[in-house]
């Protein structure tokens, strides 16, 4: 019998295409979970490799994030569009429909 794939596994293979990459993280900030963002996140950073794939200050960078998403709830925005750059990603702004 064929073993499944997991949903872990399946959404790791899609964010390694930078247009699900985004459209994830899109998603993800209009929901407003700050967890659910530093979660998001880690699936992009592990989808490119993992975070050791990243320099000193990048890493640095998502650290920082991660700890205010999880501690304070709220987003650092310079902090997550230099990460967002980081990992080929970023913010647009565009007229609600």
């Amino acid at each position: 019998m064929p073993r499944s794939t997991s949903y872990h596994e399946k959404l790791i293979q899609d964010l390694q295409n930078p247009l699900e990459a985004a459209a994830y993280i899109e998603v993800v900030l209009e929901e407003g979970d700050p967890k659910m963002l530093s979660k998001a996140l880690k699936s992009v950073i592990e989808a490119q490799g993992g975070i050791n794939q990243f320099s000193a200050q990048v890493q640095q960078l998502y650290y920082q994030l991660e700890q205010r998403l999880l501690e304070k709830g709220d987003i650092e925005f310079y902090n997550l569009n230099a990460l967002l750059d980081a990992l080929g990603l970023q913010l647009a702004v565009t007229v609600k429909s």
